[in-house]
């Protein structure tokens, strides 16, 4: 089920314009100071994390804010103090904070504290589907009278609010013109410096990484089935419509059966602002839920996935820097191409073999499965593809970011030589 569309969330957007505008005023008034607050819209996770980390061992005054009682658990297990991020105090901290670093938006911290602050974009994935200003889903309204001047004044918001970023790290040049795009920014703001969020995928080596992640599906999941292959299911949102993958009941049998068939599991990760609808009509222990209410950040896991099936998600190009088959399901790619739009061909990202239905995808799976030739053939493809997008794999671009802001002129932690 859909749980959230631009529409609505635009419209919420248009009705806070006079507190956008009093916390504005409010931001003149408060002076800046050296700390450093972190928010993001998965919640405890993504490169929000992986740069808090960093800034927090260097020395620096970190405050994550948040939005649930899940987030505060999550922080406190990882010894990270916290704000909430609505109210007053949220306010104070964002709007007194030198450094403000962001995954998603504006907020993912206090959304009427951040005038002045030097905001940090860190994004959450190298853009596949056409976002921001690139996409005419990201201004959309309500149909009511007057939609056309509303969403002209929507991307007014959006574009003003992007100017306020100072930072926005890319993974490579490709991504880089993306970005530059659809935020609006120039070069001198878009950095090619590599993605926080995935350093996690580049660090250690293959065995090690493997173990860290099959513990982590381990501790979430409890016990799967022994020395069973992973399968990740990753579709992404549809902008508040419903996803036309959905298996059916006949079709969630076919899927249950390819799985024993290869000694296999099913992980599937809907996407946190659409989730619901995937659960099979009978339970199987070949088939897991992953959302993000039980994982806010899946990137750690991906070193224990063997095969990722998805859509338009971004998690195809990370997961070749492990070298991960993918296959791709997309029953509506023209409709979604017309609609929200690509950057560049689907078919050049997929390939000309994407499937548009769970029979066609079980076919594909069943000969990935059971041919070592063609998992080999995959994995290089996958590995090409995401060689195309990230310019870096060396487990430093969290240290790359922070270097970029530190050249920007924020100061060093009170005390560094």
């Amino acid at each position: 089920m859909a749980s959230f569309s631009f529409g609505t969330g635009n419209a919420a957007k248009l009705l806070r314009i006079p507190l956008y505008a009093a916390g504005r005023m409010g931001t003149l008034l408060v002076p800046r100071g050296r700390r450093w607050v972190f928010g993001c819209g998965a919640g405890i996770g993504d490169g929000a994390l992986a740069l808090q980390r960093h800034a927090a061992a260097v020395g620096h005054d970190t405050v994550w804010l948040t939005s649930s009682d899940r987030e505060d658990r999550d922080a406190a297990a990882l010894g990270i103090r916290t704000v909430r991020k609505s109210g007053w105090r949220g306010w104070w901290a964002t709007a007194r904070a030198g450094v403000l670093v962001v995954t998603h938006g504006l907020g993912d911290v206090n959304r009427y504290a951040n005038g002045g602050g030097f905001v940090v974009q860190l994004w959450h994935g190298i853009p596949l589907k056409r976002i921001g200003l690139d996409s005419p889903a990201t201004t959309q309204v309500p149909n009511v009278p007057g939609a056309p001047l509303l969403r002209r004044i929507v991307g007014l918001l959006y574009r003003g609010a992007a100017q306020r970023i100072r930072i926005l790290p890319a993974a490579s040049d490709r991504s880089r013109g993306r970005l530059e795009s659809a935020f609006g920014l120039g070069d001198d703001r878009v950095v090619v410096t590599g993605e926080p969020r995935v350093d996690v995928l580049s660090a250690g080596s293959i065995e090690e990484r493997r173990a860290t992640a099959s513990a982590l599906l381990g501790r979430v999941l409890g016990d799967l089935p022994q020395d069973a292959r992973t399968i990740l299911y990753a579709p992404t949102w549809r902008d508040g419509a419903e996803d036309p993958a959905v298996p059916s009941a006949s079709e969630w049998v076919r899927i249950i059966r390819v799985l024993e068939e290869n000694d296999a599991v099913l992980l599937v990760r809907s996407h946190p602002l659409g989730e619901g609808g995937y659960a099979p009509p009978l339970p199987s222990r070949r088939v897991r839920m992953l959302g993000a209410s039980l994982l806010a950040d899946v990137t750690p896991a991906l070193p224990a996935v063997d095969v990722l099936i998805t859509d338009y998600s971004s998690l195809a190009y990370d997961v070749g820097l492990l070298g991960t088959p993918v296959l791709y399901l997309a029953p509506d790619a023209s409709e979604y191409g017309r609609t929200r739009g690509f950057y560049g061909r689907f078919e050049d990202v997929a390939g000309p073999d994407a499937a548009v239905s769970w029979a066609e995808l079980l076919v594909q799976l069943r000969v990935l499965l059971s041919d070592e030739s063609a998992y080999d053939a995959e994995s290089v493809r996958s590995a090409t593809l995401s060689a195309e997008m990230h310019a870096y794999r060396d487990g430093r671009n969290t240290d790359r970011v922070y270097q970029a802001i530190r050249a920007r002129g924020i100061p060093a932690p009170k005390g560094a030589a």
